[in-house]
């Protein structure tokens, strides 16, 4: 079973969601590194004036007559930068001074005696987190003793802080994606009204309905061209309705018309008792209307190949010039009865299914002949035009067809003259069409001048 895709909302709100996750993270992630980089800053800052302080107090003082004094100065440095430890450490080893608080002898063992740089790191005591900074004091070209400085800040307080920031961080990122998924899930459903509009409106469409349209002004921009394609469909859908309402009446019409001479023909042939030669021309007259059955079927039939399978056509080279040959000979006997002659100008060749159109030159033939006064001539003409295309023409004499009938030749069942339903089934030029249409050509009639012309243009070889 296929498993049906979210919708477009729940799809939406979870990429607002995600987004506020992202973002807020993101700018977390961003304050969160700049404060511990500020309070980083400003531990550093704070021991290197410690590391001064100390330089100045040192320095400044004999150690032989002022050590309570030097002691006492620098325990008012530690009392007055809170929470700061000392541990100094003279060039002979010897502890000069050491605050209360972490033991800070094996920090100070890491310094280098030749340097007077100060290192600066993160330093780990019995759990608990600091700021270091060791470095040397003096110089042992001077008078003055050297002696190795280590002291520390304790980074709790920051860490307690910077632990809280990342909660309640966490909190409004939580937070963020709650409110920020509600209010997509509202801006999505708010902008999806449209398309909630649209649904309804093909809701109520019916085939009874199909002159429903949607108004391309009225939606969003993004929606223009939904809206015009779906007008467009239920335009193509429409006049398709349309056509196979026609055509299912013009098939009724059709048959009902053979059925119901059969039918009265055999009821005036049993109210009485008849000879059998009477009887035999009843059933020659029914033979008639069965073959005029039997070929508006065969026709609809081979319409409905063509609708459903158009490309299975038997491709080769076809000579149109010998088609029509075949054809004139086929017609002769007809063509002279109604004293009406058959002339071919050209040749040509186009590929094709050589039976199908055959069938399609055939139909074109015999409808020319039917509509030609005696004594005119029906033209054929060949030729290959210039953009390689084969044209071919099929010309009669006869009165003109009216303008606004041209377009509906082509339709199935479509006469001129209603009354001329005995001359044909009504699907002969609907089936050169299809043909035509088939092998991705194009058929134009025109009729003016007391002429008709059929154009076909074909594929050359």
């Amino acid at each position: 079973m296929t498993r049906r895709p979210p919708s477009l909302v729940l799809r939406l709100t979870l990429l607002f969601g995600i987004v506020a996750i992202v973002v807020f993270s993101g700018f977390g992630w961003l304050i969160e590194n700049s404060i511990k980089h500020h309070f980083s800053e400003e531990d550093a800052r704070e021991l290197e004036i410690i590391a001064q302080a100390v330089e100045q107090v040192l320095l400044s003082e004999s150690n032989n007559d002022v050590e309570p004094r030097i002691r006492r100065r620098l325990e008012d440095l530690t009392v007055s930068h809170h929470h700061a430890s000392l541990y100094i450490v003279d060039s002979n080893g010897e502890i000069r001074y050491a605050s209360n608080g972490p033991d800070l002898s094996s920090l100070a063992s890491l310094a280098d005696g030749t340097k007077k740089s100060a290192t600066l790191r993160e330093w780990d005591h019995d759990g608990r987190r600091y700021y270091a900074l060791v470095r040397l004091i003096g110089d042992a070209t001077s008078d003055h003793s050297t002696y190795t400085l280590a002291t520390v800040s304790p980074m709790d307080v920051h860490l307690d802080f910077l632990r809280h920031f990342r909660l309640t961080l966490w909190l409004m990122v939580a937070a963020g994606f709650v409110i920020t998924s509600f209010m997509g899930w509202v801006a999505v459903r708010y902008g999806h009204a449209p398309l909630r509009y649209i649904v309804e409106q093909i809701r109520h469409i019916s085939a009874n309905e199909l002159n429903t349209r949607l108004a391309p002004e009225t939606v969003p921009r993004e929606l223009t061209d939904l809206a015009v394609s779906f007008n467009g469909m239920l335009g193509r859908m429409e006049d398709a309705f349309l056509r196979l309402s026609n055509f299912s009446a013009d098939i009724a019409h059709d048959l009902r018309t053979p059925v119901t001479t059969m039918l009265t023909q055999t009821q005036v042939a049993l109210s009485q008792t008849r000879t059998v030669e009477e009887y035999q021309e009843i059933l020659y007259s029914n033979i008639e209307e069965y073959e005029r059955m039997a070929q508006m079927i065969n026709d609809m039939l081979f319409l409905a190949k063509a609708d459903n399978d158009p490309d299975n056509l038997a491709v080769t080279d076809v000579d149109l010039a010998g088609e029509v040959t075949t054809l004139f000979e086929f017609y002769e006997a007809w063509a002279e009865d109604r004293h009406v002659a058959l002339t071919l100008e050209g040749s040509a060749t186009a590929k094709g299914d050589r039976m199908m159109l055959r069938r399609a030159l055939g139909n074109l033939l015999s409808n020319a002949i039917r509509h030609t006064r005696g004594g005119d001539t029906v033209r054929v003409a060949l030729a290959v035009s210039e953009n390689g295309e084969t044209d071919v023409i099929i010309e009669n004499p006869g009165p003109d067809i009216a303008p606004e009938h041209l377009p509906k030749l082509f339709d199935r069942f479509y006469r001129v003259d209603p009354s001329r339903q005995e001359s044909g089934t009504g699907l002969g030029l609907a089936i050169v069409k299809s043909i035509v249409d088939a092998h991705g050509g194009r058929i134009d009639v025109t009729s003016s001048g007391g002429k008709t012309c059929f154009h076909i243009r074909l594929r050359a070889s």
